[in-house]
């Protein structure tokens, strides 16, 4: 019987703030995903287009392409498909630039966030991609 390989799951952290960049990574990859960090919208459709794919945790407020900026890039070149996008932000609420992009969220969470809770989000995420 030959083995089967596991493929590692894939996770990128969108965020302009660095130390978020580095939490997140260090409570993920001891979980055993593979995480890419990036700090802006541009270099998140970058990744997707050298063939990224996974969940995308997306913060909302960056300079230059914000979150849902980003998201409506990601959707109109067709990058949507093989990807989970949550957004991890410190926004309370959504503003109105998340109409029409809702189908395109799984979550919405906000920072602070509980570290345990985070790492479970991020692992129920995985059952959404086929």
């Amino acid at each position: 019987m030959g083995r089967r390989c596991r493929i590692k799951k894939k996770v990128m952290i969108v965020d302009d703030d660095p130390s978020i960049l580095i939490v997140i990574r260090e409570l993920l990859e001891p979980e055993g995903f593979e995480v890419t960090i990036v700090d802006c919208g541009m270099d998140c459709i970058e990744e997707i287009k050298k063939g990224f794919r996974g969940v995308i945790l997306m913060d909302i407020m960056m300079p230059v392409m914000d979150g849902w900026d980003t998201i409506k890039e990601i959707v109109d070149r067709g990058y949507a498909a093989g990807n989970i996008i949550a957004i991890l932000t410190a926004k309370d609420v959504p503003d109105q630039k998340m109409e029409g992009l809702k189908e395109y969220v799984i979550d919405y969470m906000t920072k602070p966030f509980d570290p345990k809770e985070l790492v479970a989000n991020v692992k129920e995420y995985f059952a959404y991609l086929k």
